[in-house]
């Protein structure tokens, strides 16, 4: 049997990135005073040491969203995927990327 053919393939994740990894998350929601600490809270949940400088917040235009960008050193997929997942079960984050 040749590796690539083992059973237990079908369960494995392929990924083109390597870990650890530098990497960005995004989230945008409607302007709030408080939003980018929510977003904050959300990724240390899973990222308990946010380096310095690691958040950037923005606002839209005409000010009505605020965009949050968190980066720190992601260990791994399944570490991310956790991340989006509580970002978008959170209803004030709009969109994560």
């Amino acid at each position: 049997m040749t590796d690539e053919s083992r059973p237990d393939d079908h369960t494995k994740e392929t990924t083109l990135m390597e870990f650890p990894c530098e990497f960005s998350v995004k989230a945008m929601g409607l302007a709030a005073p408080n939003f980018d600490a929510l977003v904050v809270e959300i990724v240390r949940l899973h990222v308990p040491e946010l380096g310095e400088g690691a958040v950037k917040s923005r606002s839209s235009r005409k000010g009505k969203y605020t965009s949050v960008t968190i980066t720190f050193n992601a260990s791994s997929r399944k570490q991310l995927d956790t991340i989006y997942q509580a970002l978008t079960d959170n209803k004030r984050v709009l969109m994560s990327l």
